[in-house]
């Protein structure tokens, strides 16, 4: 797997502030359905509805303790200076309440104890909820990816897949776990600052309020210039990863043609982009934070000054003052934090609808009810009338009829593009048939299931595939429950055995990700080794010795030999002398078996094989070819 195809892309919406106001966020992917993407994604929490009673009076019960104290604290500052106020006049008696303050004080620690309590427990029961919630739905992903067809991952790149199952279900993780509990938190905390504030002065409210729309004007403002400075940030990130990503991993290529200096002033150009974009970006929402400030502080001061109109008239107290200040203060924090929120909630539905599109996908033609198993296969195949096309309205096989008896070695020649790769998808069953039938042993491969007729199969591929882990696990991969003997006797039946042996570490050598430890025929003959243990019925060859020297080719080639003794075998082929001992050679040209025959018989026609076997050992070249 590339490392494009490893690596996920950035995370849809850009990067999260929870709690941050709404300029500092990154433009948000919006969904094409929001109704329908939240009432389906609220269909994951309503099997947890229970808990989520639990957590929502947790966190109504966390936030009202933390905003009663405020009001309570001021108690203690109004007794306060009262008995300084007493002192000051002389009267007699006079003094500061110390015992009353003090009692104060430990209902404010007992508020505070509780408040912290009851927001642990909330977060402690909103972590559960939030990860099995992701942890049902990677499980339906994981499930629907094995379901899917082939097509979907051909259509589709890997890294587009990746990012569905990995960074859209991590960003609805996120925002489960801690936006869901802050909206509830920041909406409690507004209702019930807005509640205290009103029972101290609807007048100072009143004047708090009118600053309200004052800050969204300047918020809108800042947002909307700096949004286009954001895209244009989040587009020269992609460019600067798409071009790391490029030289880096064909760094060998751009070295071999001194290449080093353009890619460098290519990086310095996006860099420079990205630096200006970026600049211009933070310099602009960070404007937004100095404004409100002042915005608040405007309020503030009016707040104060009435505040200390009302206390000099005996209207409210000065502990009340301080108490409103303070709420003052909290007013406009879950004000910021809902805005941010809903950027957040915008982004987690779009990518919530991106999982959803993937689980909603055509799944692969269901088995049949009563589908059979081949438990003896014995190899013989049969292509009648079969009609295929990738697309409804453009058919690539029109009308092939193969017969392919038990034991045979079929080989497969023709230009590139003449369907030949096709011919093996339609027999493991990767596609569906648009006519006509494939049956092994007499029985039509749909009537099989499909975990049985590809274990029928041993697959050599021309790009090898090995994965993180041991030579003898990369081998043990073609059988389960296969012994640490029987992957040696198949590394040895393989012409294996021996270069594993040079290894430092034998058999427990481990193949980094992308098997780069080891060369590209070694490679090929783990890949037959794994074959020879998996053991199959019918054999497919992809052209295994195309990209390997001329004496590892005779060890791929003689192991090969070894390996299709006794058993059908598909060899697709592009070096002809490869497959002159074949039982039957089909010659493919668009779709087409326009010829077949044994390689003598296709020689003596004089026909297309001849010209295609003749211009490999005369150096010329033929039109259909090319």
């Amino acid at each position: 797997m590339s490392e494009q195809a490893r690596r996920p892309g950035p995370r849809p919406g850009g990067p999260r502030h929870p709690g941050g106001h709404p300029g500092q966020m990154m433009p948000v992917q919006k969904a094409k359905d929001f109704k329908g993407s939240l009432k389906r994604l609220v269909g994951y929490l309503r099997p947890r509805r229970g808990t989520l009673i639990v957590i929502f009076l947790t966190a109504i019960l966390s936030t009202v303790f933390s905003i009663a104290s405020p009001k309570i604290l001021g108690k203690a500052i109004t007794k306060l200076l009262e008995g300084v106020l007493a002192m000051a006049k002389g009267t007699p008696g006079a003094g500061i309440d110390f015992t009353y303050i003090t009692q104060i004080l430990l209902i404010l620690i007992g508020l505070y104890l509780f408040s912290a309590a009851f927001s642990y427990i909330q977060q402690y029961l909103m972590a559960g909820v939030a990860q099995k919630v992701v942890y049902d739905m990677r499980e339906q992903i994981n499930a629907k990816l094995s379901r899917l067809p082939l097509k979907y991952f051909d259509s589709r790149t890997h890294g587009e897949i990746l990012s569905r199952a990995t960074n859209d279900v991590d960003n609805i993780s996120t925002t489960l776990q801690q936006s869901l509990t802050q909206l509830i938190t920041s909406i409690v905390t507004l209702v019930g600052v807005i509640v205290m504030m009103l029972s101290i002065s609807p007048w100072m409210t009143l004047i708090l309020i009118v600053t309200l729309p004052l800050s969204f004007i300047v918020i809108k403002a800042v947002a909307s210039r700096s949004q286009k400075h954001f895209m244009a940030q989040q587009a020269s990130l992609g460019q600067l990863n798409g071009h790391v990503e490029e030289m880096y991993t064909g760094h060998k290529i751009v070295k071999a043609f001194g290449r080093e200096r353009e890619s460098v002033e290519d990086f310095n150009k996006i860099n420079e982009k990205l630096y200006s974009s970026g600049w211009k970006a933070q310099f602009i929402s960070g404007i937004i934070m100095p404004m409100m400030m002042f915005i608040g502080n405007i309020g503030y001061v009016l707040v104060c000054v009435v505040g200390g109109i009302f206390v000099t008239h005996g209207r409210i107290t000065i502990g009340d003052v301080q108490a409103f200040i303070q709420y003052a203060r909290q007013f406009t924090q879950p004000i910021m934090q809902t805005a941010n929120i809903a950027n957040i909630i915008q982004s987690t539905i779009a990518s919530a609808e991106r999982v959803f599109e993937l689980l909603d996908e055509e799944e692969e033609v269901p088995e049949a009810a009563d589908a059979a198993v081949l438990n003896n296969p014995k190899g013989a195949v049969q292509f009648e009338h079969v009609r295929f096309g990738y697309k409804e309205d453009a058919m690539l096989i029109e009308d092939m009829n193969i017969d392919v008896k038990p034991g045979q070695t079929i080989a497969i020649v023709g230009p590139t593009g003449a369907g030949k790769t096709t011919l093996i998808n339609l027999l493991m069953r990767f596609y569906e048939l648009n006519g006509g039938a494939i049956t092994i042993d007499g029985v039509n491969i749909t009537h099989l299931k499909r975990g049985n007729l590809r274990s029928i199969f041993g697959m050599v591929l021309q790009d090898t595939w090995l994965f993180n882990g041991t030579i003898m696990e990369n081998i043990a991969y073609g059988r389960a429950g296969a012994t640490n003997e029987e992957v040696i006797e198949a590394a040895k039946a393989a012409h294996a055995d021996h270069f594993i042996r040079t290894l430092p570490d034998g058999y427990d050598t481990v193949l980094n990700e992308e098997a780069s430890n080891i060369s590209q025929g070694q490679k090929q003959l783990l890949t037959i080794a794994r074959a020879i243990l998996a053991d199959p019925s019918i054999l497919i060859l992809d052209e295994a010795t195309s990209s390997v020297d001329t004496r590892t080719e005779v060890y791929i080639q003689r192991a090969m030999n070894d390996l299709m003794k006794g058993r059908t075998s598909f060899v697709i082929a592009h070096r002809l002398s490869t497959i002159r001992d074949a039982d039957l050679i089909l010659v493919m040209n668009q779709g087409s078996v326009i010829e077949k025959g044994n390689h003598e018989e296709l020689l003596a026609k004089g026909g297309f094989y001849a010209d295609l076997y003749n211009s490999q050992f005369t150096g010329g070249s033929i039109q259909e070819v090319v």
